[in-house]
């Protein structure tokens, strides 16, 4: 079961990680060209939005059934197992709270700039979260 939801977990996190290149990228261009924001604008940045979500839940399922996950918490001296143990989940969870805040803010606005704006640096700033915590040694 966990060697399954681990990969599972590995699997979408490339597709996780290509929707929010993919809506950042498009969030990025729409404001810096001043292009009105449309419905597929929004269903970009919704579907990477969702695409996260999906991952962090994968997540936790993984972490609490993981042999590694709670157990592993007085050993913080051991670099791999305190990124997979402490800092991966932390900051992830931190980035995912970005990426729903920009959600939530593009929401309130009326001006389509505005509303990419909002996109463009939450969504930056959970991305570089994200890649900033990939356990790239396992990634690959």
């Amino acid at each position: 079961m966990y060697t399954i939801i681990q990969k599972f977990h590995s699997g979408w996190a490339y597709l996780a990680v290509l929707l929010l290149v993919i809506a950042l990228v498009n969030a990025a261009i729409g404001m810096t060209s001043n292009k009105e924001f449309t419905p597929k604008d929004r269903k970009l940045a919704l579907f990477a939005l969702i695409g996260a979500h999906i991952q962090l839940v994968i997540g936790f399922v993984l972490y609490f059934v993981s042999p590694l996950g709670m157990a592993s918490f007085g050993q913080m001296s051991d670099k791999a197992l305190r990124l997979t143990s402490l800092e991966h989940p932390l900051v992830n969870i931190i980035a995912i709270v970005l990426i729903t805040v920009g959600w939530s803010k593009h929401k309130k606005m009326e001006l389509s700039n505005a509303k990419f704006k909002a996109i463009t640096v939450f969504y930056g700033l959970g991305l570089l979260l994200i890649l900033s915590r990939i356990p790239w040694s396992l990634w690959f």
